[in-house]
């Protein structure tokens, strides 16, 4: 069976997305938790990978790590998945879109970093905050309105297991947003495998101090 190596669910947006990927796919996995606060971090990931970040995949002896390319690993192992649109076309943005939130958004990321179980109306913006959250909105409503939903190429795929850490932030810190993209957060949001990780952040009781701006300002 294949394990999959996280972190913190309250924090570790890295980790949602493929940890969701294969939930909602219905694709077995174990899972092993590493709090990424406490000291012995490093010494357990290095039993993982090299690279000492989470997620890793472990499929026997293949280690994937870095999420992008867990995403492509399973579209390959699990082919009746259709975890990429079958549409050439159509997976090709996907694939661009993935990529450009892999590589992008630091500002987004940086001022409202993930954390699930916390409530921050109105924390960390600003006007390049808002410009990055204005591209999101270009990008999603591109992918919506052919699809016509309701998820951004019509059923679930790896496109909105990449973005699901977005939506979680955005709910964190109550960002408006048009109509039609609230209900496309929502629907995210609503995802039997998004309740769940939700369920699981909230029973955490560790704190991370470079995720939690409301604690860091007072």
């Amino acid at each position: 069976m294949l394990t999959l190596v996280i972190g913190n669910k309250n924090y570790s947006s890295w980790s949602l997305r493929p940890w969701l990927l294969l939930t909602e796919a219905g694709i077995p996995f174990e899972e092993v938790r590493l709090s990424l606060s406490t000291p012995s971090f490093a010494a357990r990931i290095a039993r993982y990978s090299a690279a000492g970040r989470v997620p890793v995949l472990v499929d026997g002896d293949i280690r994937v790590w870095d999420t992008l390319a867990i995403a492509e690993y399973l579209a390959e192992r699990f082919p009746d998945r259709g975890l990429w649109p079958a549409d050439v076309a159509q997976r090709a943005r996907a694939r661009s879109i993935c990529a450009e939130m892999h590589a992008g958004f630091s500002t987004l990321r940086q001022a409202m970093p993930m954390n699930v179980s916390a409530s921050l109306p109105g924390m960390g913006w600003s006007v390049a905050v808002q410009d990055d959250i204005d591209r999101l909105v270009t990008v999603w409503r591109e992918c919506l309105e052919p699809s016509g939903g309701p998820l951004l190429f019509g059923r679930f795929t790896i496109a909105d297991a990449y973005f699901a850490p977005v939506m979680s932030r955005l709910s964190t810190h109550a960002v408006a947003l048009p109509d039609d993209i609230a209900a496309y957060r929502d629907r995210v949001l609503a995802l039997g495998g998004m309740r769940a990780w939700a369920d699981a952040a909230a029973a955490e009781t560790e704190f991370i101090a470079d995720d939690e701006p409301y604690r860091r300002s007072r």
